[in-house]
């Protein structure tokens, strides 16, 4: 099949649709597939371009076997809503020109987190006359709404118009959890067009047993137990809680406790002069690393923080960060109500707390601190239970058999 991928982000960026865009896509070129994916220059989350790279109009690369085509796209920081609607606005139109080029694919697939790229798909499949498979990993707008960054208004209820019109629009949907599925048949999708392909975590990068004594080491650790959060700081991750926690845990006396943050955003800069001012030692900030660094930064760690602002929106979500720290074997504290707190409580993998309430946290450090062996036992839990069942070598192979029903040669 010739399988045509249009997403905004792709590696070398490390966030977590650019992950999955390039974990799916190296496999379908392996199980002898042609795969183009359109895509910006790298820039996220800082709207900078990475060394190496120009944003010129059209640019070719081939990454793990993939072809990748570089589109030229008004680049933005994650941050201001307004400059990145424009930027989507220009990725939009350039993707779309550049999905009418080249040789016709069987299938063309357009992802989210928001929904201009998935117009994008739109175009390109109705122009090309090939299927359109649209991936939702985000409810958008209404995930923009939640975070704060935009209030309701006329602007919002146009944008949900274009929403419910794009869902119309798509052949077949592709969405990663049962949560959302729920809420597209609340918008009035059709159950039977709906499949789901949850994220998940590639086991030939994390796994047990790396070295994380350089980390510990370059950011002065030593054999403090280690709480990280790896992952976008972005506004919708609520990571002011970590602020609040350190300041409890000052006053409990507990410098034997840190809280490390891997990762950039929008609120990182902030976050980070707060933590300064405040003179507080136990939160350490790395910046943006990259993406093939995450299992050393992992051994590092005691044990990981998967944690979202507590909205309805995100009771229906299923972060990659908790297949990433059970891959590995990492005890996770998860502050994410709804489906994921029933994943990681039934497979024993973690502690859960309420979102946004720093006395939980530091409730469950302590006792993860002081209980090693209930610490391992949950990281041995999430290995077992969670990490090769979302396996994205079969998560691969279960899209590319929708891939095969869906798209035929034209």
């Amino acid at each position: 099949m010739r399988i045509l991928f249009l997403s905004h982000y792709f590696a070398p960026e490390g966030n977590a649709p650019a992950t999955r865009v390039h974990a799916l896509t190296r496999r379908w070129v392996r199980a002898g597939h042609h795969v183009t994916v359109v895509t910006c220059t790298p820039n996220v989350p800082s709207g900078v371009v990475y060394e190496g790279y120009e944003n010129r109009w059209r640019q070719r690369e081939e990454v793990d076997g993939v072809e990748v085509v570089r589109v030229w796209t008004w680049l933005a920081p994650n941050a201001g809503t307004a400059r990145r609607i424009v930027s989507y606005v220009s990725f939009m139109v350039t993707a779309t020109l550049a999905g009418l080029s080249g040789p016709r694919p069987d299938v063309v697939i357009a992802t989210s987190p928001q929904f201009f790229c998935g117009w994008a798909g739109v175009f390109v499949a109705w122009l090309r006359r090939r299927p359109l498979v649209l991936e939702i990993r985000d409810l958008w707008p209404e995930s923009i709404v939640a975070v704060g960054a935009m209030r309701a208004s006329r602007l919002i209820r146009l944008l949900e118009w274009f929403e419910r019109r794009l869902y119309a629009a798509a052949g077949r949907i592709v969405t990663v959890g049962e949560g959302y599925r729920r809420e597209l048949e609340a918008r009035g999708v059709a159950p039977a067009s709906i499949d789901v392909v949850p994220n998940g975590v590639d086991l030939s990068v994390f796994q047990p047993g790396a070295d994380g004594s350089a980390v510990r080491a370059e950011y002065g650790l030593g054999e403090r137990f280690v709480c990280a959060y790896l992952g976008t700081i972005g506004m919708g991750c609520g990571l002011d809680v970590v602020l609040r926690a350190a300041r409890r845990l000052r006053e409990l006396g507990r410098d034997d406790l840190v809280f490390l943050l891997v990762g950039d955003g929008a609120v990182r800069g902030e976050l980070e002069r707060q933590a300064r001012a405040e003179r507080l030692s136990s939160v350490v900030f790395t910046g943006r690393q990259p993406k093939q660094r995450m299992p050393e930064f992992l051994a590092a760690t005691d044990v990981c923080l998967v944690h979202l602002i507590r909205k309805a929106l995100f009771e229906t979500v299923l972060p990659s960060k908790i297949f990433e720290a059970s891959a590995a074997g990492r005890p996770i504290v998860l502050g994410v109500e709804g489906d994921a707190a029933q994943l990681v409580s039934a497979a024993g993998a973690g502690l859960c707390i309420e979102p946004e309430n720093e006395g939980e946290l530091v409730e469950a450090l302590t006792q993860l601190a002081g209980d090693r062996s209930l610490a391992h036992r949950l990281g041995a839990n999430g290995l077992s239970r969670l990490a090769a069942r979302y396996d994205v070598d079969r998560l691969a192979e279960s899209y590319l058999e929708l891939l095969e029903r869906v798209g035929s040669p034209p």
